[in-house]
Order: C-alpha cells, then sequence, then structure tokens
C-alpha cells in the first residue's frame, strides 16, 4: 500500500530534520540497489532522555517511504505515536539495543546486499587488504548467527559483539554499521559495501592477494575517522548522492 500523503505532525525542528534526511537515506539505498525486498532497517535517534528513536514502517518499499511515515518507536519497539503501519520486529532487537546503550551512535543501517552477506559467511570475515577496507580497521565486531533476529535474550550478546566498534558482522547473515550522525553512516556504509564488493572479486581470481601492514592500516583508519574532517566529508558524500539519486530519478 502506497504511504498516504498526510501532514507531519507537530515537531522541532531537528525531528523534522532527521525524517527527511533519514528518508533520503532509504531511498538512496533503493537507488543504489542495496535494498532486501520491504526488509532491513535504518534507523535514527530523536534528542532527548528517551531513546526515542524513527525507523520504517513494515511493508512499504524503501522508495515508497516518506517522512510523514516513519515510526516514532521506544528502544523496545513500541509506537510513541498512532501510525496506520505495522513495524517490523525483527529490528527492535539490533537497533533498539544499540540505541540505548551507545549514546555515540545516533544512526544504525542493516543490509544483506549480496557482497556484504558474502563476506559474512567467511570465517576470516573482512580481510581489510584493499583500500576501502583498510579505512574501517580495527572498527570491526563479529557476531554469530543464532537465527532470525526476533528474540530480546539476544540484544546482550549483540551489544558484546560490538563493544565499542561501528560495524558488526551478523556471521551468516548480513551487517550493521552505525555513526553518530546519518551522513557518516551512509558514508561507513558505502565503504563497507565497496569494501565488500572488492574483496569477493578479488577473491574470484586467481593469484595471491597482496597484504597491507598493520601499520598501512592503521594509518588509513585513523585518516578516514578523523573528527576534523570525517564529519564534513561524510556530508558532502551524503548530499553528493542525494543529489545525483534526484537527477537520475
Amino acid at each position: 500500500m502506497m504511504p498516504t500523503r498526510v501532514p507531519l505532525p507537530a515537531m522541532d525542528a531537528e525531528e523534522r530534520r532527521l525524517r527527511c534526511e533519514l528518508t533520503d537515506f532509504y531511498h538512496l539505498i533503493d537507488f543504489l540497489g542495496w535494498t532486501e525486498m520491504i526488509f532491513n532497517h535504518i534507523s535514527v535517534r530523536l534528542p532527548g532522555p528517551e531513546h526515542h528513536y524513527l525507523v520504517n514502517p513494515f511493508g512499504l518499499n524503501y522508495e515508497e517511504i516518506t517522512p510523514e511515515s516513519l515510526l516514532k518507536v521506544e528502544v523496545d519497539g513500541r509506537l510513541v505515536e498512532p501510525s496506520e503501519y505495522p513495524a517490523n520486529p525483527a529490528g527492535f532487537a539490533l537497533h533498539g539495543a544499540i540505541h540505548e546503550s551507545r549514546p555515540d551512535v545516533a544512526c544504525v543501517a542493516h543490509t544483506h546486499s549480496t557482497a556484504v552477506s558474502a563476506v559474512a559467511m567467511k570465517r576470516g570475515g573482512f580481510d581489510h587488504n584493499n583500500f576501502y577496507a583498510a579505512q574501517f580497521y580495527g572498527r570491526v565486531g563479529y557476531h554469530d548467527f543464532e537465527g532470525i533476529t526476533l528474540y530480546a535474550d539476544e540484544r546482550a550478546r549483540m551489544l558484546q559483539s560490538l563493544g565499542d566498534k561501528h560495524v558488526l558482522v551478523l556471521r551468516n547473515h548480513g551487517i550493521a554499521v552505525c555513526e553518530r550522525d546519518i551522513p557518516c553512516a551512509f558514508m561507513l556504509l558505502w565503504t563497507v559495501q565497496r569494501a565488500a564488493e572488492i574483496q569477493c572479486q578479488a577473491g574470484a581470481l586467481g593469484g595471491e592477494d597482496v597484504q597491507l601492514s598493520e601499520a598501512v592500516k592503521q594509518r588509513c583508519r585513523d585518516v578516514a575517522t578523523d573528527l576534523g574532517s570525517g564529519i564534513a566529508v561524510a556530508r558532502l558524500v551524503f548530499d553528493a548522492a542525494v543529489r545525483r539519486m534526484r537527477q537520475r530519478s
């Protein structure tokens, strides 16, 4: 069912901005071909002590999502405001746990693209020997597959697997990335996606891969996560991607 265009409820300017920016993020995932039908989730925490966050309504394609249709939920998935759309309980165990427990994280994105799911199948995970993977060296946690993520008792184990990292490889499943804001989460997801694609392609070729040294990988990671330039670059990348999407729509 296509979403009904209704006026946004009364809200502050920051929530309105986040709703619009999160909608762009969903549309970008569709534009880039990383969707998984109506499944997976991107969420953003709203300001305030309640840990409320915005997430997609269950049943809409990503290109159908609007700022008005996004759900506002509590960390356990209960709706804060009424909606004509249901929520997908599979998203709450992961997203709610991170939003409640990681004050440094505002945006969480979970995908099942072919490349990242293939890397998640490999015992070694990301090898960090290509240009993109070196940029998130040391920022990856791994969580063993326990089935479809529906149950509250897995929350603590997922948080333990993530620790203070910003990429969580859900083994035999997919990935989740978490960052301080929407542009940074988008840029990290794009970087992880590119790393996975290249690792899969390199693995299909004969010959030995060139291994990067620990020092080089650490240097790449430090430059990519520099607090001074990282936020500004992520904003430039996100805005450019949105412009390209709109120009080609």
